[in-house]
């Protein structure tokens, strides 16, 4: 049995209409200590967006969730905003500019949370699927408002877009270094184990732990944390990766990586990165 440390999931989703709660006990069992908690996007929770104050809803679940995890013995973070698809959503039943103007409140209502200590983050980012220019330029205001916030709250802003290499990357920072937030706060969920390069821009990688991911990252040094972005969709079960996989993933590379590496990933990164405490 290895000693104990803190495994923390920087990125899932739990949903009380799906697994819920028996997900975060199947992550607690395999021996996950914290979760990163990531709201949903509206429509999967069947709410439709038509003015800012729809986002509450999404909100205060998530945060009431966290409570029910904490509840467990498992420590949960939320993380709230909107979904970079919402925009296609809202541009089915309205225009381009009211559906960024609702976006971006909705980002300010979910950086309040922050100020009111009930969130640890705010979520953007931009489309990862082929959308027209004006779209495009509509998502990334909205992200670079969104690190203005972070900037305002001094908090992280975990982000959703495309799939990136170094130019995208750079593209990221560039927008993100405008607003003046610190760059670690900045944090590319789903990230390809590109640590090298995310830590001379300045931006955290959440590695996605898939197999041999990890082990790559590893090569390039510990300034990463780890992810499964578990869906919980009852129609989609185990996607992206199971609860389990973290625990498991973690427990395994111990054996060849030892437990300092995973101290600093688990522990000391989501600390810095969060503003948090990971107790064991």
């Amino acid at each position: 049995m290895p000693a104990k440390i803190p495994i923390t999931d920087n990125h899932m989703h739990i949903d009380p209409r799906a697994r819920g709660l028996e997900a975060v006990k199947e992550f607690k069992n395999s021996g996950g200590t914290h979760i990163i908690l990531v709201t949903k996007p509206s429509w999967s929770l069947g709410i439709t967006v038509k003015k800012p104050e729809d986002y509450l809803m999404v909100f205060d679940e998530t945060v009431e969730l966290a409570s029910k995890i904490r509840e467990l013995g498992v420590g949960a973070f939320p993380v709230l905003g909107v979904h970079p698809a919402e925009i296609s959503k809202l541009t089915e039943y309205m225009d381009l500019q009211e559906a960024t103007g609702i976006m971006q409140r909705g980002l300010e209502l979910a950086s309040g949370y922050v100020e009111k200590g009930l969130a640890v983050g705010i979520k953007s980012g931009r489309p990862h699927y082929p959308v027209t220019s004006e779209v495009w330029e509509a998502s990334n205001e909205i992200m670079e408002y969104a690190f203005s916030l972070g900037k305002e709250q001094d908090c992280a802003v975990q982000l959703h877009t495309e799939s990136v290499g170094e130019p995208e990357i750079r593209d990221i920072v560039k927008r993100a270094k405008k607003t003046g937030i610190k760059m670690y706060r900045v944090v590319k969920h789903y990230s390809p184990p590109l640590v090298k390069t995310c830590e001379e821009l300045g931006l955290f990688p959440g590695v996605i732990s898939v197999k041999g991911a990890i082990e790559h990252a590893l090569e390039e040094g510990t300034r990463f944390m780890m992810e499964t972005d578990y869906i919980d969709d009852p129609d989609r079960p185990g996607a992206v990766l199971g609860p389990k996989t973290v625990p498991k993933r973690t427990i395994k590379l111990m054996e060849t990586y030892g437990e300092e590496p995973f101290w600093i990933i688990h522990k000391e990164n989501p600390e810095k990165v969060y503003g948090i405490e990971i107790k064991i």
